[in-house]
């Protein structure tokens, strides 16, 4: 395992210590330490939340965009995919550039993005203007996420920094539970130009957040830099993208199209409730791995991707019952809600001094599991029909899940992550 980042160049500018070391030798001092500056990290999750709902809210305005701009739902679907496309090709070069820049100007520059660009969007009248402005806002979410994890990690001591990441990256299960149906009612109640105007509002409220509460961390001196190939190359690091995207091409393929899917079991006007009790049982997740993660993420990882796959099973078996549906849907929001923590904390943890370009490279990955999951499942969708999701879910899970148990060394290490070293 590479050195976890806690030394002096990876702590707060007003911490110069090591934050393991200090727990060794001065253990009364730890109690300053161990607190969690939790307003601080809920800025870093209402980040993730604006970069969530300003990925996703365009799906579920599509007739409105559509007769907004004058063109297709098809073509008004693009949008997402333009955001999704900024942020895949951005997210590795800009971390990659940016990793000597002090921390809070960076994330202001991200919040930036979104503040301009869906003001552009909720004006603009041009098809190409808005899609142009949309891989634009694509490509401040890449610099966001790929800013957000080490960002939460550096703000505590070591023993800490699986809560931070928990509490930071909260922001994703709430934006997709409850952020994006809110804002699909506010666009079919105000327009959807209202939709991404509230949008830009919030973000100028969380830049003054920013401004407030979190505190500026200095970037890596350029002696401390690893390039792109040596982070790649560093031992966890490709067992743990291969998880991702494995993990996360399942998880989008049954979730981008689950209205479909709940069609056999004569579900369909039941989604939007469907997709509550997932939310509601993501929120639970994340809350329990913010409270396990730092002695039991290994486990964690493995529960998650075993009882995904045994819902898998279940769905394939009898996904025509509407109550093997609801309880399936409530385990599988329990193990995906903290994968985004659990596997950026794997990510961080193998990369060490690479921590910030390993996360450039989770959003790509991350983003290109989100375009496979609508590719691959549109396909299936054409061809096998719903019935096959269950077991193409399975035959990705189960090498996610024995990628997962073999990266034992490195990628996904048993035991507490305060005596990583």
């Amino acid at each position: 395992m590479s050195q976890l980042p806690h030394t002096a160049t990876n702590a707060p500018s007003h911490r110069n210590i090591d934050a393991s070391a200090s727990h060794r030798l001065h253990p009364a001092s730890m109690a300053d330490e161990a607190q969690l500056p939790v307003s601080a990290l809920l800025a870093l999750a209402m980040t993730g939340f604006i970069a969530i709902l300003t990925e996703t809210l365009p799906a579920g305005l599509l007739p409105q965009i559509g007769q907004g701009l004058g063109i297709s739902e098809a073509l008004a679907g693009q949008l997402v995919s333009a955001y999704a496309f900024g942020s895949l090709v951005a997210a590795i070069p800009l971390i990659a550039l940016t990793r000597g820049w002090r921390r809070r100007p960076l994330l202001l520059l991200a919040l930036g993005g979104f503040l301009l660009f869906n003001s552009v969007t909720s004006l603009s009248s041009s098809y190409p203007l808005t899609l142009i402005a949309r891989f634009l806002a694509g490509v401040a979410a890449g610099l966001a996420w790929g800013l957000l994890a080490g960002y939460a990690r550096r703000m505590v001591a070591v023993p800490l920094q699986g809560r931070a990441m928990a509490i930071a990256m909260v922001g994703t299960p709430v934006a997709l539970s409850l952020g994006v149906p809110a804002g699909t009612w506010l666009g079919a109640l105000a327009g959807w130009r209202m939709a991404f105007g509230l949008m830009s509002g919030l973000t100028l409220v969380l830049m003054v957040w920013v401004l407030c509460k979190v505190p500026d961390l200095p970037g890596q001196t350029a002696e401390r830099r690893l390039g792109i190939r040596q982070v790649f190359a560093t031992p966890g690091v490709r067992p743990i993208l291969t998880v991702i995207l494995l993990w996360v091409l399942a998880h989008n393929l049954l979730y981008t199209y689950i209205a479909p899917f709940l069609a056999p079991a004569g579900m369909s006007g039941s989604v939007d409730r469907v997709l509550l009790v997932f939310g509601g049982a993501a929120l639970l997740g994340i809350w329990g791995v913010g409270l396990l993660i730092d002695r039991w993420l290994r486990v964690l990882v493995l529960l998650s991707l075993a009882g995904f796959a045994l819902v898998s099973l279940a769905l394939g078996l009898a996904g025509t019952l509407p109550a093997v549906v609801y309880s399936g849907v409530a385990v599988w929001g329990l193990t995906f809600g903290g994968a985004a923590t659990l596997l950026q904390t794997a990510s961080a943890d193998a990369a060490g001094e690479g921590a910030d370009v390993a996360q450039s490279m989770i959003v790509t990955a991350w983003n290109l599991a989100i375009a496979g999951g609508g590719v691959f499942g549109g396909l299936l969708l054409e061809t096998a029909g719903v019935a096959s999701f269950p077991w193409v879910l399975l035959a990705l899970l189960a090498p996610a899940l024995l990628c997962a148990k073999v990266a034992k060394a490195y990628g996904f290490r048993p035991g507490s992550r305060a005596s990583f070293g």
